[in-house]
C-alpha cells in the first residue's frame, strides 16, 4: 500500500489535470456545436431530439439544399485541396535548396521565408489585397486570388515542418548515394524524398487544416458570395437568425478535416510497409512534431 501511494505521488497529477482540463476546453465547445446540428428543431441552445435535418433533410435551410452553404463548403475544398497540390511541393523543395544552401545568404534567405509565421493575418490579407488590386490586377479577386493567397501563408509551414526532417536526417544518406554513383535526381527520387515521406504527409495535413480554417485572407480576397469560404459564411450568417445549418456546416468541416489527416495517414502507413519499414508511424510522427 505504501509503495502504491509513494508511485502516485510521484506521477505528475497536476500536469495531468492541467492538461485534462486543456482538453475538456477545447473540445467541450466543438462537441456541443454538433450535437446541435443533429438537432431536429431550430434551437441552437436546447436538445430536441436528434435529426439530420440540418444536413440534408430541411428542404430550404439544409446544408445540401441551401445554394450558399453548399457552395462555401465546395469552394473551401477546392481551395483546400488545390493549395496542398501547389504549397506542398514548393515548400519541400525551397526547404531541401535553403537547407542544402551552402553560402552567406542561406540564413537571410530561411529568415524571409519563414517571416509569414509572425506576420499578422490582417497584415497579410490587406497587403495581398492591395497587390491584387493595384500591382497584379491581371489576377483576378475570387478563387485565384484565395488561393495565392493560401499558398502564401502554408508555405512557411511546409518549410518548417520538411526542414526539421532534412536536419533530422543530416547528409549522410545522400553523400553516401553519391559516392556509390546516384546522380543527384535519383539521390532526390529513391534516397531523399522516402526519408521526407513523414514530413511531406505532415505539412500536407496541416495545410488541408490551415486552408480550410482560414478566415481573414479568405474574406479580404473574397469576389462576393459565390466565392465564401466556410468560416466567412458561418461569420456572415451569424450575424442574423442563425439555424443549426451553421452547426452542420462547421461539423462537415470538421468531419471533411477529419476524414483527410485519417485518409493521409493511411496512405502513408501502406507506402512505408511497402517499403518494409516497421515501428509505429504515430510514434514517427510525434517525434517529426518535437
Amino acid at each position: 500500500m505504501k509503495r502504491r501511494l509513494a508511485r502516485w505521488r510521484r506521477r505528475p497529477v497536476l500536469l495531468a489535470l492541467i492538461t485534462l482540463a486543456y482538453l475538456a476546453w477545447s473540445l467541450v465547445p466543438v462537441l456541443l456545436a454538433v450535437r446541435f446540428s443533429f438537432n431536429d428543431g431550430r434551437s441552437r441552445s436546447s436538445a430536441q431530439g436528434w435529426s439530420t435535418r440540418w444536413y440534408w433533410g430541411d428542404p430550404d435551410l439544409s446544408v445540401w439544399r441551401d445554394p450558399d452553404l453548399r457552395s462555401a463548403l465546395l469552394q473551401s475544398l477546392r481551395l483546400a485541396g488545390l493549395a496542398i497540390v501547389i504549397a506542398v511541393p514548393l515548400g519541400v523543395g525551397a526547404a531541401i535548396g535553403i537547407t542544402r544552401w551552402r553560402g552567406r545568404a542561406a540564413k537571410p534567405a530561411n529568415l524571409i521565408a519563414l517571416s509569414t509565421l509572425v506576420t499578422p493575418e490582417i497584415v497579410m490579407g490587406s497587403a495581398l489585397l492591395l497587390v491584387f488590386v493595384n500591382l497584379l490586377t491581371f489576377v483576378p479577386l475570387g478563387t485565384m486570388a484565395q488561393l495565392a493567397g493560401h499558398v502564401t501563408f502554408s508555405l512557411a509551414f511546409v518549410l518548417l515542418v520538411v526542414r526539421g526532417r532534412l536536419v533530422s536526417i543530416g547528409r549522410e544518406y545522400e553523400e553516401a548515394a553519391m559516392d556509390l554513383g546516384a546522380s543527384s535526381l535519383r539521390t532526390l527520387r529513391s534516397i531523399l524524398l522516402p526519408l521526407l515521406s513523414p514530413a511531406i504527409v505532415a505539412s500536407a495535413i496541416v495545410v488541408f487544416a490551415l486552408s480550410m480554417d482560414d478566415f481573414v485572407v479568405s474574406a479580404f480576397l473574397s469576389a462576393g458570395a459565390g466565392t465564401d469560404t466556410v468560416p466567412v459564411r458561418i461569420y456572415s450568417n451569424a450575424r442574423g437568425s442563425p439555424t443549426p445549418a451553421l452547426n452542420a456546416l462547421a461539423s462537415l468541416t470538421l468531419f471533411l478535416t477529419l476524414a483527410a489527416v485519417a485518409l493521409a495517414f493511411v496512405a502513408w502507413q501502406a507506402v512505408r510497409r511497402r517499403g518494409g519499414e516497421r515501428g509505429s508511424a504515430v510514434r514517427e510522427l510525434a517525434r517529426l512534431e518535437l
